[in-house]
């Protein structure tokens, strides 16, 4: 026998999916307003101080300031991670094949390091003073294993820091047409721009993010993982 409230039912979800799908519109109209009447892009007001503000910041051209509120965030998320680990957390190996949570941090901090030889003086690759401190960092594998251990997490924040404030202040000295600039030498398959190594810069330190997230939960007497 047909369920005298099915057709009551079914038509409040259609009306329910009517609404969503004006509202929908609406909003979306509201959007394409507000974007065509957008000020251009150097003239929008730099975005507040404030971690979990992404966009222009003061003393950056806008699209390097956006970059810079996102390497913010991402390296604040690093660093709470990270802050409060003991050496031994830090130094815990989960297999033969993986790298350890400090080895992890410094590879963030030679990455980094890599970039800001690239786009801000030309190199394709580290100098032997740069690849002395940062080199096992750079290749991790063995050499990490083997030679990144034994420090507390304020050592490792203090040398991706120290990267990380020579990057800010190369890019405050910049402007939105060096950002957006191909590189010829690294766009001989297809075009490739500085800003997509600064993003890369970015990206990466999601990825280590979660490694370390994950290598967090398997510690000794880590509780179960909820995710």
């Amino acid at each position: 026998m047909k369920n005298p409230n099915s057709e009551s039912l079914n038509r409040r979800n259609f009306i329910r999916a009517g609404a969503v799908s004006t509202l929908g519109v609406v909003a979306l109209s509201a959007v394409t307003s507000d974007v065509l009447s957008a000020k251009p892009l150097t003239q929008v007001v730099p975005a507040k101080e404030g971690i979990f503000m992404i966009g222009p910041m003061e003393g950056y051209s806008p699209q390097i300031g956006t970059l810079v509120s996102m390497l913010n965030y991402n390296r604040s998320t690093i660093i709470n991670s990270v802050k409060s680990m003991s050496m031994e957390q830090l130094d815990f190996l989960l297999d033969p094949h993986a790298n350890t949570i400090g080895a992890l941090v410094m590879h963030l901090g030679a990455t980094e390091k890599y970039y800001q030889a690239n786009t801000f003086e030309g190199r394709q690759e580290m100098n032997a003073e740069e690849k002395k401190i940062w080199g096992a960092a750079m290749e991790l594998g063995d050499e990490g294993r083997k030679n990144i251990k034994g420090n507390n997490a304020q050592y490792y924040i203090d040398m991706i820091t120290e990267v990380r404030e020579k990057t800010l202040k190369e890019l405050k000295s910049k402007d939105d047409k060096w950002l957006l600039a191909i590189d010829p030498e690294w766009s001989k398959e297809e075009s490739l721009n500085t800003y997509w190594k600064w993003f890369h810069v970015c990206e990466h330190e999601s990825n280590h993010r979660g490694q370390i997230a994950f290598l967090k939960s398997r510690l000794p007497g880590a509780k179960p993982g909820k995710e």
